[in-house]
């Protein structure tokens, strides 16, 4: 009896003391990755590391217009996937500062292929941070060009704004919040409405 008692004092005190040991790791594991991927608050809104852009985007009051053209393109499936994607979000302010009447039009079930185009030429295949995006302009010797997942390109230069974005059209947009974190990817949200 008193060696079957002292085996289960044995195992038991290991059990505590490998607790003990674990608990702490484990918390310093997830506080790591808390410090690394910081909530934004975007539109009012925390942008959770741990959720999808559709997830995130969705609460965001300065993107309901985004959020509306997505869901009329049918790209809600594609930006909750894996990705990784990097999306340029235009704000509400950046919509309404089209033309009169074109969210109307491309919000259409008929304009569906140009709001896709439109809306796919905003994302980037892989997870681009502003860190990446100043890289390859320091590199590209003021310049960097990243194709969209649209097909065609977009260039980025520095200026006293910060990163400019500028489309086939020759818009120029802005990085307003950068680094937006995601699941799937990452969020940089602009000031303009880019176009193919």
């Amino acid at each position: 009896m008193k060696i079957t008692q002292r085996i289960r004092a044995l195992t038991l005190g290991l059990s505590l003391a490998l607790a003990a040991v674990a608990a702490p790791m484990a918390m310093a594991g997830e506080m790591g990755s808390m410090h690394m991927d910081k909530t934004v608050m975007v539109g009012g809104a925390a942008m959770y590391p741990s959720k999808n852009i559709i997830q995130n985007a969705v609460n965001s009051k300065d993107h309901t217009t985004l959020v509306a053209a997505v869901k009329a393109a049918g790209l809600v499936d594609t930006l909750s996937g894996p990705g990784p994607f990097t999306v340029f979000a235009p704000t509400n302010e950046a919509f309404a500062a089209l033309p009169a009447g074109t969210v109307e039009t491309l919000l259409k079930p008929e304009n569906k292929a140009t709001l896709t185009k439109i809306l796919t030429y905003h994302v980037v295949p892989g997870n681009i941070t502003s860190a990446d995006l100043l890289k390859d302009i320091k590199q590209g010797g003021g310049k960097a060009t990243l194709k969209t997942v649209e097909g065609d390109s977009l260039t980025f230069s520095k200026d006293a704004k910060g990163v400019a974005i500028t489309d086939d059209k020759g818009n120029v947009a802005h990085v307003t919040i950068a680094n937006v974190k995601q699941s799937n990817g990452e969020i940089h949200v602009i000031d303009k409405v880019l176009m193919p």
